[in-house]
């Protein structure tokens, strides 16, 4: 064998090494069964908050929420999270759950667990766009 194949041979395996190796920081999302099927193994889940469940008194614990999340399979599911409330969580359109189910309750004890995903700031307003062309044209 040739010098030249042999070092094709070696990039193209250290090419797929770490091909490998990201495939194993790959996440995907699981629907709220899904998680509950895999107890104790770390998941990732998007979910809609319930605001009606949420609790939260931070006198009395600051690094403890709790509330619960429906996946868009109307599946729900109660969610313990041991950080303080992010910021504006009620106001989210959707959250992003990355934690573990543990005896039916999934458990998220990472400050990045949760990743609010508020509405966009930028979606149309009719209204507002009326008063502001309005404005303008005068």
């Amino acid at each position: 064998m040739k010098k030249i194949h042999v070092v094709m041979l070696v990039c193209i395996a250290a090419a797929i090494a770490v091909l490998l190796g990201f495939m194993g920081n790959v996440t995907t999302y699981e629907t709220i069964q899904s998680a509950k099927e895999k107890q104790g193994k770390i998941v990732t889940v998007i979910a809609k908050l319930d605001t009606a469940t949420l609790y939260y008194d931070p006198v009395k614990n600051p690094n403890y929420l709790t509330f619960e999340a429906i996946d868009s399979l109307g599946d729900r599911m109660k969610v313990a999270y041991y950080y303080e409330k992010p910021y504006d969580m009620e106001k989210s359109e959707r959250v992003v759950l990355k934690g573990k189910m543990e005896n039916n309750v999934f458990e998220i004890r990472k400050k990045d667990g949760i990743l609010v995903k508020c509405p966009s700031k930028y979606k149309d307003d009719m209204e507002a766009a009326q008063k502001n062309l309005d404005v303008t044209t005068k």
